[in-house]
């Protein structure tokens, strides 16, 4: 058989292949009694955050995130005083460990899972970095005879929970910090803004287009299963082009009370639209703060947005809409640290129509 005659049957045996997983690890994900024997999502994550932290390459790009490093400067200096007693989760390269060992903690203990610990502990001696203890474990396994003043964390990922925050920070503050103590940073909000993409950036999904009198609409019938697909990832300040409706939380967590359990499974919410446009999917970021005044956001319209974090892109088909029309949106999630159980759907209500009905009723539900 020629060679390239095989190759493109081995191409198309895996592509088949490919499809097949997909398809399998789609249905095993839908089924919640099984799910967890297959894919066990927090030693799946826990084994992943520890490979992908242990490299110096998404260090660089936090360290040179100058928002988020005068975000955590400014709230260790407002917060950290002489004597405390200092966790530092997540420590990574020991830079909020530093800060805090400079304002005078008594003692700094600094975990982290991932190899970066070693080079964290070089860079302290090199920098005179004195009362940080190093530790090399997963900060459910860490211990102590005495609570802590104040934990220090970044466990926000583009979806803010996507790095197991909750469980992890909660699992702390229950076990080793005082009654009254401190995490930095504790208070978030969560938004999810239906979003018109500049027209250089926007991409239809397939069935939308048309090339060139090409007519891909019948590619509908076989919308993909992959969550994935549904999202897409941005930090360019230019991608998108603005807001539909005037913007609000959809979510408000303080991390000193709150526990899992406590995270809604669905949220409705409604944007009345002031800027006509069209609807190109739902833009997911946050914003964190401290004492009301010192914040950081990673807004994708904020020219001071923490640059290292992407915001998302929940992806829709294309829909039009005019001043004083309302967007009905629901938000289903079966476990927010997990995207891939995200669902979302909306119904468009005109201006000027009648009552609100259920969102679930647009017939398109988008995420799976």
């Amino acid at each position: 058989m020629p060679y390239p005659r095989l190759q493109r049957l081995s191409a198309g045996a895996c592509a088949v292949f490919r499809r097949l997983l997909a398809r399998g690890e789609a249905w095993v994900r839908a089924r919640p009694g099984l799910a967890p024997w297959i894919y066990p999502a927090e030693g799946e994550y826990r084994e992943f955050n520890g490979w992908y932290f242990g490299h110096f390459g998404e260090h660089e790009k936090m360290l040179a995130d100058r928002p988020r490093m005068d975000f955590y400067h400014a709230a260790i200096a407002r917060h950290i005083q002489p004597g405390d007693r200092v966790i530092d989760l997540g420590t990574g390269t020991g830079i909020l460990a530093a800060f805090a060992a400079r304002r005078g903690a008594a003692k700094v203990y600094a975990l982290d899972h991932s190899a970066i610990i070693q080079d964290a502990r070089a860079l302290a001696a090199h920098n005179g970095i004195e009362r940080v203890e190093f530790i090399a474990t997963h900060s459910t396994d860490f211990t102590l005879p005495e609570p802590v003043d104040v934990i220090v964390h970044e466990q926000m990922g583009d979806w803010l929970f996507d790095e197991e925050m909750i469980v992890n920070v909660s699992d702390l503050r229950d076990r080793l910090l005082k009654p009254g103590g401190a995490i930095l940073p504790s208070r978030f909000e969560l938004y999810c803004e239906p979003v018109q993409v500049r027209d250089e950036r926007h991409v239809p999904f397939i069935w939308e287009l048309e090339v060139h009198g090409y007519d891909y609409s019948s590619l509908e019938a076989n919308r993909p299963q992959e969550p994935g697909y549904y999202h897409v990832r941005g930090g360019d300040l230019g991608a998108v082009d603005y807001f539909l409706g005037a913007t609000e939380p959809l979510l408000t967590v303080d991390l000193l009370t709150l526990r899992e359990a406590d995270m809604p499974k669905e949220i409705r919410f409604t944007r009345t639209v002031v800027k006509a446009g069209r609807l190109d999917g739902y833009a997911v970021y946050f914003r964190a703060l401290v004492d009301g005044d010192l914040s950081l956001t990673t807004s994708p319209l904020d020219p001071g947005r923490a640059p290292h974090w992407g915001f998302r892109i929940l992806r829709t088909d294309r829909e039009d809409f005019a001043v004083g029309d309302v967007i009905e949106a629901r938000l289903s999630v079966e476990r927010w640290s997990r995207p891939d159980s995200w669902r979302w759907s909306h119904l468009k209500r005109s201006a000027g129509a009648g009552a609100p009905g259920e969102p679930a009723a647009s017939g398109k539900s988008y995420g799976s």
